[in-house]
């Protein structure tokens, strides 16, 4: 018996709304990242992208424990001399909370071709509303 391999035409995909709110972000996104990846489908293939899209909702109401709010800093560079630039979670939180979320679940994800078309299937809002309600989303339940 061979081990089953999926195909890029054969997978089915689904939509799920993960509410946020009260959400450990490390633990959010971990879950998402899963989603995306099709990790908690049974024909999971490392190598084909068989996940589902996920809609984030409540972004602006996701928890960082301990004193990661003011500790943990955001850092980008330009690629130029002196062109680091860095902003700690709690301006962040305050300007862009999708970013937040966005960032935590891109790095969980693989770091190549596959990972950025799996990261395209995330979907992230500040509030309670989204625009994909002709897709007919279904809840998905955090495990924590």
């Amino acid at each position: 018996m061979s081990t089953y391999m999926a195909k890029p035409n054969e997978v089915e995909r689904k939509w799920y709304v993960v509410d946020a709110a009260d959400e450990v972000l490390g633990r959010l996104a971990s879950e998402v990242a899963a989603i995306l990846r099709g990790k908690f489908k049974p024909i999971f293939t490392p190598h084909i992208d068989v996940g589902d899209f996920v809609i984030v909702i409540n972004a602006d109401k996701v928890k960082l424990t301990g004193n990661k709010l003011k500790q943990k800093h955001y850092n980008r560079h330009s690629g130029h001399p002196g062109g680091l630039r860095s902003i700690d979670y709690a301006t962040l939180m305050e300007k862009n909370p999708e970013k937040v979320i966005e960032l935590a679940v891109k790095g969980m994800l693989p770091h190549n071709k596959l990972g950025r078309a799996q990261f395209n299937k995330l979907k992230v809002y500040r509030g309670a509303e989204h625009n994909q309600q002709a897709q007919k989303p279904e809840v998905w339940q955090l495990k924590g």
